[in-house]
């Protein structure tokens, strides 16, 4: 299962998983310029419980160096598919986090748990001289928080079955529910860190993600974190939306809603919807006249249910004007 995106739009823009996915990016390019020492390099900033328990190797690290193994080894990715799937997943997920708790709890919130997922790969793999690295326990963190914070979301998955491409919306509880039982199957299979997957550090990640969101959200926003809000608030809806259609048998009709901004409404504004229909995805593109009023209803002609000999009932949509903060 590829997830592909989310239905929640996140309100304002989210500056500190961005900054996170750049700076991943970034340091991968310095791993490139390793060379032939990106082996040493990997071993001196990934997490090397061996380092920790063994104390002949122990004894050529300072405090500071192994203090700070246990942060950089987030920031470290094996190759370019490890960092392409570890950002795209970090994506889709973050930005509703970090909407949620706010930019600066969000990357306190991060950094924690890819700390409490290193710590636990490091117990379960005492001895282990081979270094982890990845942002996979922060964002398996993440995810975790996703879980409780929007469990009924949708995400649209690409499922591959015999070269056959499925794209599904699978509610977030199922998607994230599968994903941890994997984790932890793959774990309780394996000894160790087989395969280069830490599977512990991905479990611990999620558990510790969903304790220290309980956590977190009992702390009160800094007033910097309402600055940042402000800054950051997005003045225009999503510009894709997917509408959420009702109608009966025998009304040829189909109604649904869109939002759209004040500013939007006032100045008029462009969407692209998606209507489901069965296994049916039909995207359009609407137009919002400048002016618009709430409640306003935009009649779509043609594109409700089928009548007889091919003709098809209207769309009606009710304009819901919020202010996207």
């Amino acid at each position: 299962m590829i997830p592909l995106r989310d239905t929640i739009q996140s309100k304002n823009y989210p500056i500190v998983n961005t900054a996170i996915i750049v700076l991943n990016v970034l340091i991968y390019f310095v791993e490139l310029g390793q060379g032939s020492k990106l082996n040493q390099f990997i071993f001196n900033y990934g997490l090397v419980p061996a380092r920790y328990s063994v104390p002949e190797i122990a004894v050529h690290f300072s405090f500071g160096k192994q203090a700070f193994a246990l942060l950089s080894f987030m920031f470290i990715h094996g190759g370019f598919w490890h960092l392409l799937g570890n950002m795209w997943s970090l994506y889709i997920f973050g930005d509703n986090v970090e909407d949620r708790l706010g930019s600066i709890r969000y990357l306190i919130f991060y950094l924690v748990c890819g700390w409490a997922s290193g710590l636990s790969h490091l117990f379960t793999n005492w001895q282990s001289q081979i270094p982890t690295i990845g942002a996979s326990g922060a964002i398996a963190g993440v995810m975790g928080a996703y879980l409780i914070l929007y469990p009924r979301s949708r995400i649209l998955t690409f499922i591959p079955i015999f070269f056959i491409p499925y794209f599904i919306e699978i509610p977030a509880f199922f998607f994230l529910g599968i994903w941890f039982l994997l984790q932890f199957l793959s774990a309780a299979g394996t000894h160790g860190q087989t395969g280069g997957i830490a599977w512990w550090a991905h479990i611990g990640g999620f558990v510790f993600g969903i304790i220290f969101l309980k956590l977190f959200m009992k702390l009160p926003e800094w007033g910097v974190s309402h600055k940042v809000r402000s800054a950051t608030s997005k003045k225009k809806t999503p510009r894709l939306q997917v509408i959420r259609t009702m109608g009966s048998t025998d009304d040829p009709h189909l109604y649904g809603q869109i939002s759209i901004s004040p500013r939007e409404a006032e100045l008029g504004t462009r969407k692209l919807v998606n209507i489901p229909q069965g296994f049916q995805k039909r995207p359009f593109r609407i137009t919002v006249p400048p002016g618009v009023k709430d409640g306003t209803v935009l009649r779509l002609a043609g594109l409700g249910n089928k009548i007889e000999k091919g003709q098809r009932g209207d769309l009606y949509l009710k304009v819901l004007i919020n202010p996207w903060r």
